[in-house]
């Protein structure tokens, strides 16, 4: 149930904070239709997968030096907070919509591809969370995967159905204290991996 939760809400923080596939999302909603962002929205789905092989293998590897993983930890330590810190300066979203083409879900694909944020996410954080709930249990690692990704796409979806019926959503307060909450989770997490890194330093 830990991982399930902790999977959720980084999840739920992926998913609603502004970044190039969920603005892609919107801009398809907005532009076109709620299903070509919903399309657009499981994405992840398909471009993760060799993202989380790739990063569980590097670190199964690594598991017997514990300053590298601990620099790891660190590392994911600051991104998050790097995260909490947009979450807390949002101001809301703004889409330009001109010259906007009908999209598919390769033009999804390829965003999150080219996207930085889930190779630093897995390498730093989601792939170290996988290893140590799979050490407890099969089911807790499963759990959490599940959680990320039932609220990062879920939460994509929410948010192009919500800007299907209204486009202030994304500049209304609502959104904005939603963000900012998730921030201080997201800094909570920080500072959990931040510990754990320190406690991988001996």
């Amino acid at each position: 149930m830990t991982f399930l939760i902790s999977g959720a809400l980084l999840g739920l923080a992926a998913g609603i904070s502004p970044g190039p596939l969920l603005t892609l999302v919107i801009s398809e909603t907005l532009k076109h239709s709620r299903k070509e962002g919903i399309i657009i929205a499981s994405a992840p789905v398909l471009t993760d997968v060799p993202i989380i092989l790739l990063s569980v293998f590097i670190l199964k590897k690594l598991s017997g030096f514990n300053f590298v993983l601990g620099s790891i930890s660190i590392l994911g330590a600051f991104f998050i907070a790097y995260l909490a810190y947009e979450s807390f300066t949002i101001k809301g979203i703004e889409l330009d919509l001109q010259n906007i083409k009908i999209q598919s879900l390769g033009k999804g694909i390829i965003t999150n591809i080219l996207s930085p944020h889930p190779y630093l996410f897995w390498m730093t954080i989601g792939a170290p969370t996988m290893l140590k709930a799979f050490r407890i249990s099969p089911i807790s690692a499963l759990s959490f995967i599940l959680g990320f990704y039932l609220f990062l796409v879920g939460s994509k979806i929410t948010t192009a159905l919500i800007v299907d019926k209204s486009k202030k959503f994304l500049q209304s307060r609502t959104y904005i204290y939603i963000i900012r909450a998730l921030g201080v989770v997201l800094l909570l997490f920080a500072i959990l991996f931040f510990r754990d890194g320190l406690k991988l330093f001996g």
